[in-house]
């Protein structure tokens, strides 16, 4: 199970190098392609456990300005 990460990045905002060492610090890693990061689920997460994470991650990049997308495959 994966939760994948897209992320809109403003020129207003943090520099991508810092959202990006916030994010690996969280546990996500660098994926090419269509979406920009990737949490792997070491188990089946139950539905409250993705949001969770997704608020986990909301609050850690809270005031950069960056703009999230999740998606989470089974």
């Amino acid at each position: 199970m994966n939760t994948y990460v897209e992320i809109s990045i403003t020129s207003e905002g943090e520099k991508a190098s810092v959202i990006t060492e916030k994010l690996l610090d969280m546990g996500l890693e660098i994926s090419f392609g269509q979406h920009d990061f990737v949490y792997r689920w070491k188990y089946k997460a139950t539905f409250s456990e993705v949001l969770r994470f997704i608020d986990r991650v909301q609050s850690r990049l809270k005031g950069s300005g960056v703009i999230l997308k999740f998606t989470t495959i089974d």
